[in-house]
């Protein structure tokens, strides 16, 4: 398993060593439910290769590329499976307020379930949930 990391259990899914069942698969990500949902629907895309944290995205081509890969599986995703949904969140937990040491991006089809996890969504500066978007621009090639 070159580039994870045996005892994350993000690698561990990302290669095939667990029974989660995968929504999406490619040589750069892997796309599951998550186990805690928050929402209507709720997936989380992870890369294969192991990065712990959007801390660890370099600005550049190459972190940029897979943040848009990951961005745009979690998009047809939920495009998808909720077509229904009014409105979507994309992001990340920035740490400490991380649940995992492996990358991960949150897909959300709203409304929020139950209501007061949208809590734990929210954009509160550089602890807070950090919108896909936003870190795109931040890692964006010059």
């Amino acid at each position: 398993m070159a580039g994870s990391t045996p005892s994350c259990i993000f690698c561990q899914i990302a290669h095939s060593s667990t029974s989660t069942t995968l929504l999406h698969s490619d040589d750069k990500v892997v796309a599951f439910q998550d186990i805690r949902p928050a929402a209507f629907r709720h997936y989380l895309v992870i890369p294969v290769r192991h990065i712990s944290t959007v801390n660890d995205l370099q600005k550049g081509e190459e972190h940029y590329t897979l943040a848009s890969h990951m961005l745009s599986v979690g998009q047809a995703l939920l495009q998808r499976d909720a077509p229904q949904s009014k409105q979507y969140r994309y992001g990340f937990h920035q740490p400490p307020l991380n649940s995992v040491n492996h990358l991960h991006l949150h897909c959300l089809a709203l409304p929020f379930r139950p209501r007061w996890k949208h809590v734990k969504y929210m954009g509160l500066g550089p602890l807070g949930f950090l919108e896909a978007e936003k870190l795109l621009e931040k890692i964006k090639p010059t």
